[in-house]
Protein backbone atom coordinates (compact mmCIF):
# COMPACT_ATOMS: atom_id res chain seq x y z
CA UNK A 1 0.00 0.00 0.00
CA UNK A 2 1.41 3.42 -0.91
CA UNK A 3 2.18 5.80 1.93
CA UNK A 4 -0.78 8.03 2.73
CA UNK A 5 -2.06 9.87 5.76
CA UNK A 6 -4.43 7.59 7.67
CA UNK A 7 -8.11 8.28 8.17
CA UNK A 8 -8.20 5.95 11.19
CA UNK A 9 -5.70 4.78 13.81
CA UNK A 10 -5.93 1.39 15.51
CA UNK A 11 -3.83 0.49 18.52
CA UNK A 12 -3.13 -3.19 17.92
CA UNK A 13 -3.60 -5.66 15.10
CA UNK A 14 -6.68 -7.67 15.99
CA UNK A 15 -8.56 -4.73 17.55
CA UNK A 16 -12.18 -4.57 16.44
CA UNK A 17 -12.25 -0.77 16.11
CA UNK A 18 -10.10 2.16 15.01
CA UNK A 19 -10.47 5.87 15.80
CA UNK A 20 -11.08 8.54 13.15
CA UNK A 21 -8.28 11.13 13.01
CA UNK A 22 -10.52 13.41 10.94
CA UNK A 23 -14.14 13.47 9.77
CA UNK A 24 -14.51 10.51 7.38
CA UNK A 25 -17.17 10.15 4.70
CA UNK A 26 -18.44 6.80 3.33
CA UNK A 27 -16.09 5.07 0.91
CA UNK A 28 -12.58 3.72 1.04
CA UNK A 29 -10.45 4.89 3.97
CA UNK A 30 -6.92 4.18 5.19
CA UNK A 31 -6.19 2.54 8.56
CA UNK A 32 -2.79 2.72 10.27
CA UNK A 33 -1.75 0.79 13.38
CA UNK A 34 0.31 1.98 16.34
CA UNK A 35 1.97 -1.43 16.65
CA UNK A 36 3.86 -3.05 13.76
CA UNK A 37 0.73 -4.26 11.94
CA UNK A 38 0.58 -3.39 8.24
CA UNK A 39 -1.62 -0.46 7.19
CA UNK A 40 -4.82 -1.40 5.39
CA UNK A 41 -7.93 0.07 3.79
CA UNK A 42 -11.56 -0.29 4.81
CA UNK A 43 -14.85 0.58 3.12
CA UNK A 44 -16.66 2.96 5.48
CA UNK A 45 -20.46 2.58 5.47
CA UNK A 46 -21.54 5.89 7.09
CA UNK A 47 -20.04 9.27 8.01
CA UNK A 48 -17.79 8.99 11.06
CA UNK A 49 -16.83 12.12 12.99
CA UNK A 50 -13.33 12.90 14.26
CA UNK A 51 -12.58 10.88 17.40
CA UNK A 52 -15.31 8.30 16.80
CA UNK A 53 -14.82 4.66 15.88
CA UNK A 54 -15.19 2.40 12.84
CA UNK A 55 -15.56 -1.39 12.95
CA UNK A 56 -12.53 -3.15 11.47
CA UNK A 57 -14.40 -6.45 11.43
CA UNK A 58 -17.93 -7.72 11.94
CA UNK A 59 -19.05 -8.06 15.57
CA UNK A 60 -22.22 -9.95 16.48
CA UNK A 61 -24.66 -8.60 19.08
CA UNK A 62 -23.46 -9.69 22.51
CA UNK A 63 -19.82 -10.09 21.46
CA UNK A 64 -16.89 -8.11 22.80
CA UNK A 65 -15.60 -5.00 21.03
CA UNK A 66 -11.83 -4.77 21.51
CA UNK A 67 -9.47 -1.80 21.48
CA UNK A 68 -5.95 -1.68 22.98
CA UNK A 69 -6.22 -5.49 22.94
CA UNK A 70 -8.91 -5.24 25.66
CA UNK A 71 -12.67 -5.51 25.77
CA UNK A 72 -13.93 -1.90 25.83
CA UNK A 73 -17.56 -2.50 24.87
CA UNK A 74 -20.17 -5.13 24.18
CA UNK A 75 -22.09 -4.99 20.90
CA UNK A 76 -25.77 -4.26 21.55
CA UNK A 77 -26.59 -4.91 17.86
CA UNK A 78 -24.87 -6.67 14.98
CA UNK A 79 -22.06 -4.49 13.62
CA UNK A 80 -20.70 -4.91 10.09
CA UNK A 81 -17.15 -4.19 9.01
CA UNK A 82 -16.99 -0.47 8.12
CA UNK A 83 -19.90 0.54 10.38
CA UNK A 84 -19.88 3.54 12.70
CA UNK A 85 -19.41 2.21 16.24
CA UNK A 86 -21.01 4.35 18.94
CA UNK A 87 -23.71 4.31 21.61
CA UNK A 88 -26.38 3.14 19.15
CA UNK A 89 -24.70 -0.26 18.72
CA UNK A 90 -22.45 -0.82 21.78
CA UNK A 91 -22.59 -0.50 25.54
CA UNK A 92 -19.59 0.11 27.76
CA UNK A 93 -17.71 -2.83 29.23
CA UNK A 94 -15.99 -0.58 31.76
CA UNK A 95 -17.44 -2.33 34.79
CA UNK A 96 -17.15 -5.78 33.18
CA UNK A 97 -13.31 -5.76 32.82
CA UNK A 98 -12.60 -7.29 36.21
CA UNK A 99 -9.42 -9.25 36.69
CA UNK A 100 -10.01 -12.93 37.43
Amino acid sequence: MAHTNPDFLAHLGGDAVAVAVKDVEPGQAHVAYLDDSAPTTIDVNAPIPLGHKVALRAVAAGDDVTEYGLRVAIASADISKGDYVHTHNVRSARWHNSVA
